[in-house]
């Protein structure tokens, strides 16, 4: 699926008008402050029903000059088939509704975006929580499997923590049976990471070296206490932990607790690479997952890149460009850099949306 129309209305500063997307690179200009990264987020809160942004939610959507207290979308994509989808949604502080032409919809399954923003590559290196985070979110984009027994995890990890915290009657027996659950989802979760690492891992060095020039051997190592364990021996650990957790009130040992750690050459980038190194790192991470997106579906998602040239030299501006112009996907590229502006005025197919205090022109 790629955009081909967005138009928004009481979202953040963005005027209601209709903005206009090629299927290849779309540069989106302007001075700081004045909606391009507005833009992205409007697409990526319409596919996904969330913002890439910390803690914003329709509060923060919501434009201050908006009369009604409502945010609505409309939109028309092209699917691989060539045939045009209308998409559109309306979202307020109770609820939202989506309608894909025309009819009511429930979940928007076949709209795939990755956003690229290099500053978070400090949070990726830096917070277990936020890589925990990013590989749930981008496995579950592979790999339907995942995502259900993920969510059964959860299920069930939410109610044995009610159930150390409030201690009903006979409650020992319960988590009991809900260890059995929670051993058998570990297996399968342990498995799809394992071979997802193992997927991407054959990307990252190329990546790294078509796009920055410099060979190393880029690979994650996923830390967890259940590795090579089978249902059973997880079931007999959860059983081990439970006085513990008893006394704390919620489980303390679970596949939810599990790590990653990028290799760099062999070595822990947290601890040997230079803050160059590990934004480099990470964003060879993220295009060999589009990589490995296009293998295992043979179509690409949406890539949405917000303003990377302040973590970039000039030499790798170039090679990032030249790399987005020999790639076959749908960019949206922010940057109110004016060198950089001038790296990318020199694609002849790219179309360019200018921004200033929210209204666009093309």
């Amino acid at each position: 699926m790629k955009v081909e129309k967005l138009q928004v209305t009481n979202f953040r500063n963005l005027e209601d008008q209709i903005i206009s997307f090629s299927a290849g690179i779309n540069c989106i200009l302007g001075e700081n402050g004045n909606g391009k990264t507005n833009i992205l987020e409007a697409l990526y809160v319409l596919a996904t029903k969330k913002s890439f942004r910390k803690n914003a939610g329709f509060p923060q959507y919501l434009g201050m000059d908006g009369e009604k207290q409502e945010i609505l979308f409309n939109s028309v994509f092209r699917s691989e088939e060539d045939k045009q989808i209308s998409l559109s949604g309306k979202m307020n502080e109770d609820a939202s509704s989506f309608y894909m032409n025309g009819k009511p919809i429930k979940r928007i399954n076949n709209i795939k975006m990755v956003f690229i923003n290099p500053f978070d590559s400090y949070s990726f290196h830096n917070t277990p929580g936020f890589r925990r985070t990013w590989f749930n979110q981008y496995i579950s984009m592979l790999s339907c499997n995942y995502k259900k027994t993920l969510t059964k995890y959860n299920t069930a990890l939410r109610f044995r923590n009610n159930l150390l915290s409030k201690r009903p009657p006979h409650y020992r027996d319960q988590v009991n049976a809900i260890d059995r659950e929670i051993a058998k989802h570990s297996v399968i979760i342990i498995n799809e990471r394992l071979r997802f690492l193992d997927d991407i891992h054959s990307y990252c060095g190329d990546i790294f070296k078509e796009i920055f020039s410099e060979k190393h051997d880029l690979k994650i190592s996923l830390e967890s206490k259940f590795l090579n364990l089978n249902e059973n021996e997880i079931f007999d650990a959860l059983q081990e932990g439970l006085a513990r957790d008893i006394l704390i009130g919620r489980t303390t040992c679970g596949v939810h607790k599990d790590d990653y750690i990028l290799l760099f050459d062999g070595l822990n980038s947290y601890d040997y690479c230079s803050l160059g190194q590990q934004k480099m790192s990470f964003l060879s991470l993220l295009f060999a997952y589009i990589k490995l997106f296009r293998y295992k579906f043979n179509s690409y998602p949406i890539v949405l890149i917000d303003d990377v040239s302040g973590e970039l030299d000039k030499y790798r501006w170039r090679n990032l460009v030249s790399y987005l112009e020999k790639s076959n996907f749908q960019v949206l590229i922010t940057t109110a850099n004016e060198k950089f502006k001038e790296e990318l005025d020199r694609l002849e197919d790219a179309t360019r949306i200018f921004i200033s205090s929210g209204s666009i022109t093309q």
